[in-house]
């Protein structure tokens, strides 16, 4: 994973941490301009993590910009 995508996440750990989900949308939606159910999508993959960290997270909001070239 690249420093940038690190870093995103290291910041979405935290809102999420917060339990502030409005933020983490709100987040979501500036990074990449992700519609709503996609959002929801990665914050539910999220809060399903064992180990919450920045690699994992990452991966998961890695995944579905995949997904969106596709």
């Amino acid at each position: 994973m690249s420093a940038i995508w690190k870093n995103h996440a290291s910041r979405l750990a935290e809102i999420i941490n917060n339990n502030n989900e409005t933020q983490a949308h709100l987040y979501l939606e500036q990074l990449m301009l992700f519609p709503v159910d996609v959002q929801d999508k990665i914050i539910e993959d999220i809060s399903q993590l064992t180990h919450c960290n920045s690699d994992a997270i990452s991966r998961i909001i890695s995944r579905y910009t995949m997904l969106d070239k596709h």
